[in-house]
């Protein structure tokens, strides 16, 4: 079977090509594509030659945020699955082009396992923030911050539902700093400090937060918040940092704790589904951009990975969504 998917063909070189799906095994399911997006981290690096692992060799599928109807199921699978919305996670099943998560494609074969049926979603379109929301909600049980104050460094797409949740979860209070007003006034924090137009430390005077949370990967914004950590406070390194430079003192006198996440844990996605299926996380909110997958889509991947302005870009591979 052919298929319509993103290829990455070389660095920083993009195009829509056919290419050829697997055949369906019996505990596999087959889905029609509606919305999928571009991450700013993974892919980013991937689209710049910056992971040269094996997955990564060019030419290669991305993707691993993809919405989209199942349509036909293996011989191992319920068949009342057919008809329903579900987010996939990403698929290897290419007989003629590498998958770096491989979700970027008109239609997917990926095995049942790997998706997330978004049953009883409005707008089933919100399924493309089950990764990230999982990330986030990864960082509230490590970070354990109900009756905490929490201090959330960036207001990027992760970072939004970090503050949601970290409301949702019980945080007493919750502040996130952001260069960039318009991302700013996406957030839900309850103190919103633009440190660019802000004195930090007048607009965080009277508070000590029990917990950071970084979703900046700049060291200079988590050195500066480490000022507001309280005595043994804690610090979640939310993002993928290719080198750690912080001045250790704050650390030091603090006994501060710090926890790498990685990712989410085994459950959170449909966890997450359950948040958004319950109104707890808006998960709309993020949704800032979309553009559709035609022959001009560097363009949405160029402002994408460079306009602050642009949280969530979606990809429409239907010609009326």
């Amino acid at each position: 079977m052919k298929s319509q998917a993103i290829v990455f063909t070389g660095i920083r070189q993009i195009e829509v090509r056919e290419v050829t799906l697997k055949p369906m095994g019996p505990t596999d399911v087959l889905v029609d594509t509606c919305w999928s997006s571009i991450s700013t981290g993974t892919e980013k690096m991937a689209f710049n030659g910056l992971i040269p692992s094996p997955p990564f060799i060019y030419p290669f599928i991305p993707g691993y945020e993809t919405v989209g109807k199942i349509t036909d199921v293996g011989d191992h699978v319920n068949k009342s699955l057919v008809g329903k919305y579900a987010y996939i996670a990403g698929s290897f099943g290419y007989t003629d082009v590498n998958a770096a998560f491989g979700g970027a494609s008109s239609a997917v074969v990926c095995p049942v396992e790997s998706i997330t049926v978004l049953d009883g979603i409005d707008d089933p379109k919100c399924g493309i923030a089950l990764p990230l929301g999982a990330t986030a909600l990864h960082f509230m049980d490590l970070a354990d911050v109900k009756g905490k104050k929490v201090l959330v460094l960036g207001q990027g797409a992760v970072g939004i539902l970090a503050v949601q949740l970290a409301r949702h979860m019980g945080a007493t209070l919750v502040a996130a700093t952001e260069p960039y007003e318009k991302r700013l006034g996406y957030s839900e924090a309850d103190l919103r400090v633009n440190p660019q137009n802000q004195d930090v430390s007048a607009a965080l005077a009277g508070h000590e937060f029990d917990i950071m949370i970084d979703s900046t990967g700049v060291m200079n914004a988590i050195e500066t918040g480490l000022r507001f950590l309280k005595f043994h406070g804690k610090v979640i390194f939310g993002g993928y940092y290719q080198r750690m430079n912080i001045d250790y003192s704050q650390a030091f006198e603090k006994e501060l704790s710090f926890i790498a996440a990685k990712q989410w844990a085994k459950g959170d996605l449909v966890r997450v589904r359950e948040l958004i299926r319950q109104g707890s996380l808006h998960a709309d909110r993020i949704f800032t951009h979309s553009h559709a997958v035609d022959n001009n889509l560097e363009e949405a991947y160029q402002q994408a990975f460079s306009d602050p302005d642009c949280l969530k870009m979606i990809l429409n591979w239907k010609e009326n969504e």
